[in-house]
């Protein structure tokens, strides 16, 4: 093959273009993936590592608070807020440095810099000296992730920041307001609070998370109120603005108008697509507001142009973006085994306890006109629960003709245990298969018998 010809070009190192480029590479593809400069994508430096870092750090220091009841008196302990950022650069950087490792030692070739598509089956790679070289593929895959999307009239400015920018802080803020009560608002809100920082938590909806059960939605505000935090919902914000000493708010809610200051404004209000629209357009690519239009198999509305993750709309995760990712792989070059199902795609809410979910929520059933049956338990009846103080919780299953369409967990340790109902919700599974299931005793997992 000649030295700029490849089975595959990824253009974009976040999950989905790992993903996708080692498996292409294991199936035996020569396969080239360039990155600017973020070997890991938004994931590793903007999303899922460094917030789940100082999650860790609030959750081990809220935990001190439970230790009387089991005994244990700790003294002098404090919040070091630079050591926690220490801590979260560590991680972003060993997640990084892993995902290149793991490129290289599967045979991909990594090329940092610029990819843009210029013809169909051609990639100018320029490198971060302005060195520019023409690679070819029958197959291009754009992975390019997306940005925070900012509300209307309110941009970024000196404290008033996306998620981005509050990540690159190195001091504590004692007060911040978060714009915005879904998944991204409320795992900052968890965090902040835990540490001690008071947190106005403002959302436009009637309520929280509201794209998750409702049930879960009341269950997690009330957890939130627990740990300090001020909760607004069907509030409109008119105005954010820089005070010389902080940041104000002004605004309306349901009890009439609203004015709350702090050190910081947070924008939480989710993330868009990244569309590069002039190479779009440039290559015949279809797209819309929601992201680059693609079939079942991720194709584009260009032959041999591929798009998976963030840029293709849709709900944001990483492991989405992975398994499509894994998808096209195995289309192209595999056994078409691996294959990528919207309904099957678990979400966790990583705020202390966690909400996490797989299949459908009691209201989407409904909606579609499904004679479902519910089945629950309470954290509170288990005993581990009990016994490691994780009383508050609970597990909703949807059954449609015996068949496992949803669950929801709100508790704590919700995340690790949606992975084997995302299992049993991709296989379509019924009762009487999953009452074949022996779980270990004693186990925060035999909450899940109810099935």
């Amino acid at each position: 093959m000649m030295p700029g010809k490849y089975d595959l070009i990824v253009i974009g190192a976040g999950p989905g273009g790992h993903a996708a480029a080692e498996h292409a590479a294991g199936w035996g593809a020569r396969v080239a993936i360039i990155e600017k400069n973020q070997w890991g994508g938004t994931c590793t430096h903007k999303g899922c590592i460094p917030t789940k870092a100082l999650l860790a750090c609030s959750k081990q220091y809220a935990n001190l608070k439970k230790l009387k009841r089991l005994g244990v008196s700790p003294g002098g302990v404090s919040v070091d807020f630079a050591a926690m950022k220490r801590h979260q650069r560590q991680m972003v950087s060993v997640s990084s440095l892993g995902v290149q490792k793991s490129l290289k030692d599967s045979g991909v070739e990594l090329k940092t810099g610029e990819g843009r598509i210029v013809a169909r089956g051609e990639v100018e790679w320029v490198t971060s000296k302005g060195d520019a070289q023409r690679l070819t593929s029958d197959s291009i895959i754009i992975a390019w992730g997306s940005e925070p999307q900012l509300p209307s009239g309110i941009k970024p400015s000196g404290r008033i920041v996306t998620s981005d920018g509050f990540l690159a802080l190195e001091v504590l803020p004692e007060s911040v307001i978060i714009i915005g009560g879904s998944v991204i608002g409320v795992e900052f809100a968890t965090l902040l609070a835990e540490l001690g920082v008071k947190v106005t938590l403002v959302e436009l909806l009637d309520r929280i998370i509201p794209h998750e059960d409702e049930e879960a939605a009341v269950f997690l505000r009330q957890e939130l109120m627990r740990l300090g935090i001020t909760i607004h919902t069907s509030a409109n914000i008119e105005t954010v603005r820089e005070t010389s000493h902080g940041v104000t708010m002004q605004g309306a809610h349901h009890a009439g108008p609203l004015s709350v200051t702090a050190d910081y404004a947070l924008i939480c209000t989710g993330r868009k697509p990244l569309l590069h629209t002039g190479e779009l357009n440039q290559c015949g690519i279809e797209y819309d507001q929601r992201g680059i239009i693609v079939n079942d198999n991720q194709k584009t509305t260009r032959e041999g142009i591929y798009a998976i993750g963030d840029v293709t709309g849709g709900v944001m995760l990483a492991h989405r973006a992975m398994q499509q990712g894994r998808a096209v792989a195995s289309y192209l070059y595999g056994d078409h085994s691996i294959t990528y199902r919207e309904d099957a795609v678990p979400s966790i809410v990583y705020s202390h306890p966690a909400v996490a979910r797989v299949g459908l929520t009691e209201a989407q059933a409904a909606e579609r006109g499904l004679e479902i049956k519910i089945t629950r338990a309470e954290y509170a009846s288990n005993i581990i629960a009990r016994t490691e103080l994780k009383g508050n919780g609970f597990v909703k299953a949807i059954f449609y003709k015996e068949r496992l369409i949803g669950v929801t967990i709100a508790g704590d340790d919700a995340g690790e245990l949606i992975a084997s109902m995302a299992l049993a919700v991709t296989n379509e599974m019924e009762r009487k298969e999953l009452k074949k299931w022996i779980i270990p005793h004693p186990t925060l997992s035999e909450i899940l018998h109810i099935l």
